[in-house]
């Protein structure tokens, strides 16, 4: 299927708890693999502004992550320190690493990158920086709690 990039919603904002949701102000994204009508795995075009970040930093249990950079240049994190990603370089997050990761665009101009998830069910995401965890649900997206399970 052919996607027509402009038909595709430009999406704002998070699903994270209040607390967290100012972490990504500054990214947007385009899901293009819902557009393409895929079910199994999901592709979001995404930009950061300059300053912006890609999400807390997290790792999945059962959700495997895939990044190219298609311009500009964007800093990822992870637990080993950080690593300047420049257009065609790639980083992929085996499902139940627990090697927390995000991306910064500590560049003056914009960036975009493509994002590239599975749909994997009874994924919990967790954030090492943050007292958030992340459980999927059934339905798609996620439930937000405290790491003690309280919800926010």
């Amino acid at each position: 299927m052919i996607i027509d990039l402009s038909a595709v919603p430009v999406r704002q904002g998070t699903g994270y708890p209040d607390p967290f949701k100012a972490s990504v102000v500054g990214r947007s994204r385009q899901r293009v693999g819902n557009a393409a009508g895929l079910t199994n795995f999901g592709v979001n075009l995404t930009t950061l502004a300059p300053g912006a970040q890609s999400a807390l930093r997290h790792w999945h249990s059962r959700q495997d992550e895939f990044i190219y950079i298609v311009s500009g240049e964007l800093t990822l994190v992870t637990d080993t320190g950080d690593t300047l990603l420049t257009p065609g370089m790639m980083a992929g997050f085996p499902a139940g690493l627990t090697d927390g990761h995000h991306l910064i665009n500590r560049s003056s101009e914009l960036a975009t990158y493509l994002e590239i998830g599975d749909r994997t069910p009874n994924d919990l995401a967790s954030y090492p920086d943050d007292d958030l965890l992340a459980i999927a649900k059934p339905e798609g997206g996620y439930d937000f709690t405290h790491r003690n399970g309280e919800p926010y």
